[in-house]
């Protein structure tokens, strides 16, 4: 893989900073010979559609139906805010350097292209950590009245200034992207290439692009990563061991065994997806910056990994709506609703004038077995992205049965 290549396909991730000189013009590779150049525009193409009509589609929920305005859901909003900004303002211009040899947006889209993409990242891993508390305190101990089942003021207050909180810390993580962001020019023969450069020249005694993307690599993935997966484990675990101990001959405890165990396995599968969906970029990074020999080492494998790597990035935008289509009924109903024009049927909608009934078994001393009948208003059972928990906020009419 020849060097301008490399130069012009990683201008984003400023992976050229290391390359400096003319290019070998006898091993450059003209742009409409490259596959990536019809590939990629297309696939992004496709993420700012499914990224603006889904995450779209998620504020509008939130914005028009009160009874999806919880705890969950307020963070599943800041998550749709935030993949929006970095679809609109940083993939539109970002995928241009698969079809562009230059820059052609100027300095300033490129200051607006990096912060975006660095507060994007951040609030959207940020409130995945917060998200996978939230959940880990609902699901492990119920009883807590900061998290979603708590409900109440209390639990609203919380959540808002923690994602105020999440969008604040964000922004002070992009500031060092808002001032070093330049154009930066490279010589090529007789002619030069601008690039969107967002390491700042000579900072740190040219240390300083080792430290960002050791910075962001553990910020950004490693710690976030980390933390979610104890939550996750330690939830899975807690669904399992709960499920064990309940008796098996009681009606409808089986059902609770395998809705639980269903649980546990859907959030450990959005623990693989977020590092797969971030794994590969990080991993070339890594390479490219800490290995002394990166430019004599950087091979077809390198070049397809950074392509996939810098695709499954921005790609990570639009997958939040498309999981909660499949793992969420309720906002499957409201996604077919907008998207496919389809009508709700009022018989088996979970947020109509209906109330939903349940019956509890309770075991007392002696053995002895109480059913205990409730009815439940509407809002008390609100389907999270998760898992079935109520927001705390309806009310309970129970009538036990002798």
């Amino acid at each position: 893989m020849n060097i301008t290549t490399l130069i012009n396909e990683t201008a984003d991730e400023s992976l050229n900073q290391t390359i400096n000189g003319t290019i070998n013009e006898e091993t450059y590779i003209p742009y409409v010979e490259r596959p990536e150049t019809y590939i990629v525009p297309v696939l992004f193409f496709l993420i700012v559609i499914v990224g603006v009509l889904g995450n779209g589609t998620l504020v509008v929920i939130f914005i028009r139906h009160r009874n999806m305005r919880n705890v969950p859901n307020t963070y599943i909003l800041s998550l749709a805010l935030a993949d929006l900004l970095v679809i609109i303002t940083s993939v539109p211009f970002t995928s241009v350097i698969y079809t562009l040899e230059s820059w052609p947006w100027g300095e300033l889209i490129c200051k607006v292209s990096e912060t975006a993409k660095d507060i994007s990242t951040a609030v959207s891993i940020f409130t995945l950590t917060a998200l996978s508390a939230d959940r880990f305190f609902a699901i492990v101990d119920p009883l807590k009245k900061f998290h979603a089942s708590g409900g109440g003021k209390r639990a609203t207050r919380v959540t808002l200034c923690t994602a105020f909180s999440i969008w604040i810390l964000a922004m002070i993580c992009a500031i060092p992207a808002a001032i070093g962001s330049h154009i930066k020019g490279i010589p090529a023969g007789n002619a030069q290439f601008f690039v969107c450069y967002p390491f700042p020249e000579h900072w740190l005694n040219d240390k300083y692009p080792q430290v960002m993307v050791m910075g962001k690599f553990l910020l950004f993935y490693i710690v976030p990563l980390a933390i979610i997966g104890i939550f996750y484990l330690s939830m899975a675990v807690a669904l399992v061991l709960s499920a064990k101990n309940m008796p098996g001959e009681l009606q409808g405890m089986q059902r609770q065994m395998k809705a639980r165990k269903k649980v546990a396995v859907t959030v450990l599968v959005f623990v693989v997806v977020f590092a797969i969906f971030f794994a590969p970029l990080h991993a070339f990074m890594l390479f490219f910056y800490f290995n002394p020999d990166s430019l004599k080492l950087y091979n077809a494998f390198w070049h397809y990994l950074r392509i996939v790597g810098f695709c499954l990035y921005y790609s990570h935008s639009c997958a939040n709506p498309i999981a909660l289509y499949f793992v969420s009924g309720a906002f499957r109903k409201y996604y077919k609703r907008y998207l496919l024009c389809k009508k709700q049927d009022p018989r088996y909608s979970g947020f109509g004038n209906q109330a939903t009934s349940m019956t509890m078994i309770s075991m007392k001393r002696g053995r002895s077995i109480n059913r205990t009948t409730c009815r439940l208003t509407p809002t008390v059972m609100q389907e999270t992205s998760v898992s079935l928990l109520g927001n705390g906020n309806g009310h309970h009419v129970c009538s036990k049965i002798r």
